[in-house]
């Protein structure tokens, strides 16, 4: 377990730990902004979507930067992940890896593929089952740490995969936060509410809907959401709930179900 401090960013894995995910008005009042930011984002891609005037139309990026890494660490988490996972959270975990990379791909950042693909697959694996004043991304990263525990991995790349899946629906997640934690929480938004979706190329959205089909996943994701904005009063789940309209938002994302 990570060794929290009280200058733990928010969302970090050692402010999740600390706090159980719970925001203090100041907190909430410093997310607002990000929180805005990312709102204005959503509408403004939208509307460029409609008009066909968004990025992702003219831009492209090299398929091979996009599959997942063929390795049996990966291999592996991706079985555990479908033992823990309905199969449209599962799709959801492959499309937020490929949004990211895709991200990743588009603006020249760096990034370790492994790293990025175990917290992909392990982000949302705390949520369908919520506990009372306990944010799920403490138990999705447990489970992750059991995992690369089991597997060997060392323990500063094990506590990177925690604090990506801790921090990944923080509003404005930034690289300072750690490429793969900036990127995960960039492909989980897209996926999600379709923030920045308009920068995704547009075949790469088609044929990536096509491999990981959405099986429903907006009205399963929000009732989850839901459920945890209700079992953590003043998490981010009721932040984003509140404040975000979420249910509204994973609604009128880009993407049919």
């Amino acid at each position: 377990m990570s060794q929290p401090r009280p200058t733990d960013p928010i969302g970090s894995i050692g402010w999740t730990e600390r706090t159980g995910g719970v925001l203090t008005p100041r907190e909430c009042l410093t997310l607002a902004r990000p929180l805005l930011r990312g709102e204005l984002g959503i509408l403004a891609g939208r509307l460029a979507m409609v008009l066909r005037m968004h990025s992702g139309r003219r831009s492209s990026v090299d398929p091979a930067s996009l599959v997942p890494p063929d390795s049996r660490l990966a291999r592996d988490a991706e079985v555990a992940a479908q033992d823990l996972l309905t199969p449209a959270l599962l799709n959801h975990s492959s499309r937020a890896y490929t949004w990211g990379a895709a991200i990743a791909a588009l603006h020249g950042i760096t990034f370790d593929r492994e790293l990025l693909y175990l917290a992909a697959m392990f982000h949302d694996t705390g949520i369908p089952s919520p506990v009372p004043d306990v944010d799920f991304t403490v138990r999705s990263a447990a489970l992750a740490r059991e995992f690369t525990d089991s597997h060997h991995v060392p323990a500063d790349i094990r506590e990177l995969v925690a604090n990506a899946i801790a921090m990944h629906y923080t509003p404005g997640v930034g690289l300072e936060s750690g490429a793969e934690a900036y990127l995960l929480s960039a492909g989980a938004a897209v996926d999600v509410f379709g923030l920045r979706s308009n920068e995704i190329p547009d075949a790469v959205r088609q044929s990536v809907i096509q491999e990981y089909p959405r099986l429903g996943f907006k009205r399963e994701f929000a009732g989850l959401l839901r459920a945890e904005a209700k079992q953590v009063p003043r998490g981010r789940a009721w932040y984003l709930h509140r404040f975000a309209m979420s249910d509204l938002s994973i609604r009128l994302a880009p993407f049919r179900g």
